[in-house]
C-alpha cells in the first residue's frame, strides 16, 4: 500500500525575521497615513502663514494709503486709493508736527543704544561662552533672568535711579537704560552663538601670540558676524519701537522726545484738530525705516539664526 496523499495544501511558514504580505500591506497603509497627515499639517501651516501675513500687511498698507488722503477721504472711502498723492501731508507732519526733530532724536538714541548694547553684550557673551571661571553660570543666569522681568515693573525705581544720577530728561540716561534693557537678550543669544565657533581657530590665534583682546576683536568677532547682525537688527527694532521708557525718562523734555512720543502726541491732538492724514503720514515715517532695515538684512538675519542653532 503506497503512501497516502494529503488533500490539504500546506501554507508557507514565515520565520521570525520574515514578513508576510499582510505586514507589507500594513506598512504601506501606515506610510500613506503619515504622508496624508504631513500634507494636512503643511496645509494648515500655510493657511496660518497667509492669515498672519494678511493681519500684518493690511493695516500697514491701509496706513500708507491713508497718509496720502485728506480727512474726508479717510472716513468716507477708507479702502479706496487716494484721489491724488498729497505729499503735503508728509511735509506738514515733518515740520509742523516736528516729526523730523523726533526722527533725528530716535536715530541718535537708537544708534548709541545699539552700539553700546552690541559692544558690551558681545564681550560679556564671549567671556561667558568661551572661558571657565568660578561664578560663570551664576552670572549667565543673572543675565538670562532679565528676559523674564517685565519692564513696566521697574519703571518707578528706574525713574528714581536715573533721577539720582542726574540723567533724567536726557538722551544719555535713556541710552544707558536702553543698553541695560537689551543686554539680557543679547547675551543669551550671542553666548549660544559663540559656543558654535571652532575652538581650533582660537587656539591657533593664541599660539601665534594674540592677546585675549586682540583674539576677540580681530578673530572671533568677525567670525560671529551673522549672529551680530541678527541680534543687532532685533535690538534696533526693539529700541526704535520702545514707548514706555522714553515716556517716563523724557517726560519733561519735549525737544528731546523720540518718534514714538511724538506720534502719541500727534494722536492726542488729532482728536481735536482732526489732522488724521498728518498722523498716518507720521506713522508711515516711523514704520518704513524698520521695514527697509529688515528687507536689506533679511538673509543675514536668517543665516545668523540658523548658524547659532546648530553646534
Amino acid at each position: 500500500m503506497g503512501p497516502q496523499m494529503t488533500t490539504q495544501t500546506e501554507r508557507p511558514r514565515t520565520g521570525p525575521g520574515e514578513r508576510g504580505p499582510a505586514a507589507g500591506t500594513g506598512r504601506k497603509a501606515r506610510a500613506r497615513r503619515v504622508k496624508s497627515e504631513v500634507r494636512l499639517l503643511s496645509s494648515l501651516g500655510h493657511v496660518a502663514l497667509v492669515v498672519w501675513a494678511v493681519i500684518v500687511i493690511v493695516p500697514i498698507l491701509w496706513t500708507f494709503l491713508a497718509s496720502f488722503k485728506n480727512t474726508p477721504e479717510i472716513f468716507s472711502s477708507p479702502w479706496t486709493l487716494p484721489a491724488e498723492l498729497r505729499w503735503e501731508n508728509w511735509g506738514r507732519a515733518w515740520t509742523q508736527a516736528r516729526v523730523g526733530r523726533f526722527f533725528v532724536n530716535s536715530v541718535i538714541v537708537v544708534s548709541c543704544g545699539v552700539f553700546g548694547t552690541m559692544l558690551l553684550g558681545s564681550m560679556a557673551a564671549y567671556v561667558l561662552a568661551r572661558y571657565k571661571f568660578v561664578g560663570n553660570r551664576v552670572i549667565y543666569y543673572l543675565f538670562v533672568s532679565g528676559l523674564a522681568f517685565p519692564v513696566f515693573l521697574a519703571l518707578v525705581p528706574l525713574f528714581f535711579v536715573v533721577d539720582n544720577l542726574g540723567l533724567l530728561n536726557s538722551h544719555t540716561g535713556l541710552v544707558l537704560v536702553y543698553i541695560a534693557y537689551s543686554l539680557p537678550f543679547t547675551v543669551f543669544f550671542l553666548a549660544a552663538f559663540f559656543k558654535t565657533l571652532p575652538t581650533s581657530v582660537a587656539e591657533a590665534g593664541m599660539i601665534d601670540g594674540c592677546s585675549h583682546t586682540r583674539l576677540f576683536f580681530q578673530v572671533m568677532l568677525p567670525m560671529a558676524k551673522p549672529g551680530l547682525i541678527s541680534v543687532g537688527i532685533f535690538n534696533i527694532i526693539g529700541q526704535w519701537s520702545q514707548y514706555q521708557l522714553p515716556l517716563v525718562l523724557l517726560s519733561n523734555a519735549e525737544d528731546k522726545w523720540v518718534l514714538t512720543q511724538g506720534i502719541a502726541d500727534i494722536s492726542v491732538n488729532a482728536g481735536y484738530e482732526a489732522d488724521w492724514s498728518g498722523l498716518f503720514a507720521a506713522l508711515t515715517m516711523a514704520i518704513l525705516p524698520m521695514i527697509l532695515v529688515y528687507a536689506i538684512f533679511q538673509r543675514q538675519i536668517q543665516s545668523g539664526l540658523t548658524a547659532g542653532a546648530v553646534k
